[in-house]
């Protein structure tokens, strides 16, 4: 557990035991960092951005999420979000974020908190914004594509069909080979299936050998995922989310992920389109999907100093608007 200094097992309202990871900050805390991680990975990979984070002065909690790493659900096995409805389960990951959320202000009351989160994880942190607006103070998303259009309709129908003939927690056939199986051909000269992820050779093997890591997700997680793209990009879910908030987007150039980093970009313009006034982005050209394991430059660690830069700046910003929240409900 190297970068965290605790480990609990947190229970939800929603019957889930999360496996709850937390680095304290060296001094005061600035802000807490409430990390979200991407699909079929776990908490535990940030511990080089939770130790970062801590030197600079924040707090940081960081879970696995339902179907993901070390927590454990009735419903949840490993690859599905929960049984549920078809696309409704992220309500159940939500939930369990709020749970987080509300322990992290329990150890550190009075200090702001900003929601971060990769990929998948950047679907829930913008979901968790904007299911409760004020439980945080500022939002990061990173390497999220909500530019889902056509081609996300098109797969929501074909997880129908499948989601008919297989059953809702069987893993998907369909739906790895319009993603993880392409991306991983977007790779010129590729050493494995999983170079998309980054050009740092020992990240992408650990992810390979990690159990936890790489698995096919169920019929049910996927549509959930395109549940929560396509409320993420709704004008009217926006509707309780503060237009000051400070909002910041990352993309890789090389990510196929996210088509380059145009879905990024995209993200941010509608964002702006829709009245938000505190939207920053940063598209590095050379990197891949895993901005916070990357070793092109400007690397890991130069995405993270990015970050605490971005993240100081808006705090500031957000002690001077008297309507910023400091995770009130």
């Amino acid at each position: 557990m190297d970068g965290f200094d605790e480990q609990t097992a947190l229970k939800s309202p929603t019957g889930a035991t999360l496996n709850l990871l937390h680095r304290r900050p060296e001094g005061k805390a600035r802000a807490i960092v409430q990390i979200n991680h991407g699909l079929a990975e776990h908490a535990a990979r940030y511990q080089p951005f939770a130790q970062f984070l801590s030197k600079a002065g924040f707090a940081v909690f960081a879970h696995d999420h339902r179907g993901h790493g070390m927590t454990v659900a009735p419903d949840a096995p490993l690859g599905t979000f929960a049984k549920a409805p078809p696309g409704k389960a992220w309500e159940k990951v939500i939930a369990d974020t709020l749970a987080v959320n509300e322990f992290a202000h329990e150890h550190y009351p009075d200090t702001p908190l900003i929601t971060f989160g990769h990929s998948m994880g950047g679907m829930i942190a913008l979901n968790f914004a904007l299911s409760y607006p004020h439980r945080q103070t500022a939002l990061a998303i990173w390497n999220s594509n909500f530019h889902l259009g056509l081609d996300g309709r098109i797969a929501q129908g074909m997880l129908a069909l499948e989601r008919m003939m297989r059953g809702s927690d069987t893993p998907s056939s369909l739906l790895p080979k319009i993603t993880f199986q392409n991306w991983g051909k977007a790779i010129k000269n590729a050493r494995t299936d999983f170079d998309w992820l980054s050009h740092d050779e020992k990240i992408v093997q650990a992810y390979i050998d990690d159990p936890l890591c790489g698995w096919d997700a169920s019929v049910s997680l996927w549509q959930d995922l395109f549940a929560m793209g396509f409320r993420g990009r709704n004008t009217k879910a926006f509707g309780r989310l503060p237009r000051s908030m400070p909002i910041h987007l990352v993309g890789g150039g090389q990510d196929p992920a996210t088509n380059k980093g145009r879905a990024v970009t995209w993200m941010a313009k509608r964002l702006q389109a829709e009245g938000f006034t505190d939207v920053t982005g940063r598209i590095y050209d050379g990197l891949r999907h895993e901005t916070l394991n990357e070793s092109a430059p400007p690397g890991a660690l130069g995405a993270m100093q990015d970050f605490a830069a971005w993240a100081i700046a808006a705090l500031n910003r957000a002690d001077q608007n008297p309507l910023s929240s400091k995770g009130s409900a």
